[in-house]
């Protein structure tokens, strides 16, 4: 939906569901789409802009082993949601880039552990670098204002992603 749409669905009544600016309103729908369409797009944009040679299902992947691990093949696949088949393929991909290391599970003799090796953590920092670089370039195609507006939206929108956390 175009910003001056008009568009009302979800939101009338002045029951807290609209956002009022001074030239029209814009109810919590269409402020869903809009920022769901621009965090998707900026996404994409820095995926392609940042050429990573690593496909987005096993950056992830790294990222969740980082932040989480070290996990079992089955829990790995869970957080990511994809089949525990899809997850060997993924794993064996990093395991043979040297980005992940398998140990046995102290818990379980037949469960394996999966956790970040160093080069994995190398290679996780040279991509977070690259993409914050990227960004930074868009952001200096900012004004003041815009970048003002932005750093201000930072907590809310930091806050939209916490409840989905684990």
């Amino acid at each position: 939906m175009s910003e001056g749409s008009g568009s009302e669905s979800g939101g009338s009544g002045g029951s807290g569901g609209t956002v009022v600016s001074s030239r029209f309103e814009t109810s919590d729908d269409e402020v869903a789409s809009r920022l769901r369409l621009a965090v998707g797009r900026l996404n994409r944009r820095i995926r392609i802009d940042g050429s990573e040679s690593l496909p987005p299902l096993q950056l992830s992947t790294l990222v969740t082993v980082e932040q989480h691990g070290p996990l079992r093949l089955s829990e790995l696949a869970r957080r990511e949601g994809v089949t525990a088949p899809t997850m060997s393929r993924v794993l064996s991909a990093l395991d043979d880039q040297g980005m992940v290391e398998r140990a046995a599970d102290p818990g379980d003799a037949r469960g394996v552990l999966i956790s970040i090796s160093a080069d994995g953590l190398d290679r996780l920092r040279e991509v977070r670098s690259q993409r914050t670089a990227l960004v930074a370039r868009r952001l200096d195609r900012l004004d003041a204002a815009q970048r003002a507006a932005l750093e201000a939206a930072l907590p809310a929108i930091e806050a939209l992603i916490v409840a989905d956390e684990d």
